[in-house]
């Protein structure tokens, strides 16, 4: 639309400041962002009652099927590629693989692969219990090192001998 920098916005607030004057600067603005936005409210009714126009009238499809005439002459390679990816997000949304023929080789390979995949997963789960088997019985044993370490440093040393009390002369 315009194409103002920061210079050239300067330059018209400084303007605007020396004509209007400090004290009706901000009401100019005021009606001036009022301006702007019933003006962007009028284009915007504008352009969706001409989208609505379109769309009665069935230009989009038109216009979407001149788009991809377009995109096929200016680039034949990647309209083919389009295609294939197409074809193949088709076969991909449309085969079920639990819907094979179980007779069929597609099915056998289908029912083969599922049943390695389940003992894949069995063997990793149980893998996953042995280390944690193992984790934890580490740190059973390392707990109870700590554990003798501590009492060992903590237990009171033997008693020495109390001394006997001093013998009293006076008794004598």
């Amino acid at each position: 639309m315009f194409d103002l920098g920061m210079t050239e916005l300067m330059v018209i607030g400084i303007v605007a400041l020396i004509v209007v004057g400090p004290k009706d600067l901000p009401k100019l603005f005021q009606n001036v962002g009022r301006f702007v936005g019933r003006a962007r409210g009028m284009a915007r009714e504008f352009s969706r009652a001409m989208e609505d126009a379109a769309d009665q009238s069935g230009v989009k499809d038109s216009m979407s099927d001149m788009q991809k005439a377009f995109k096929t002459a200016s680039n034949p390679m990647g309209a083919a590629f389009d295609g294939v990816k197409q074809a193949a997000q088709d076969v991909k949304n449309s085969v079920d693989p639990t819907k094979f023929d179980p007779e069929s080789e597609t099915g056998k390979l289908a029912a083969e692969r599922a049943e390695n995949a389940k003992k894949i997963q069995a063997a990793t789960a149980r893998a996953a219990a042995e280390r944690k088997a193992r984790e934890a019985q580490e740190a059973m044993e390392t707990a109870e090192k700590y554990e003798a370490e501590l009492a060992a440093t903590k237990a009171p040393a033997p008693e020495a001998a109390a001394p006997a009390p001093p013998k009293d002369d006076s008794t004598t």
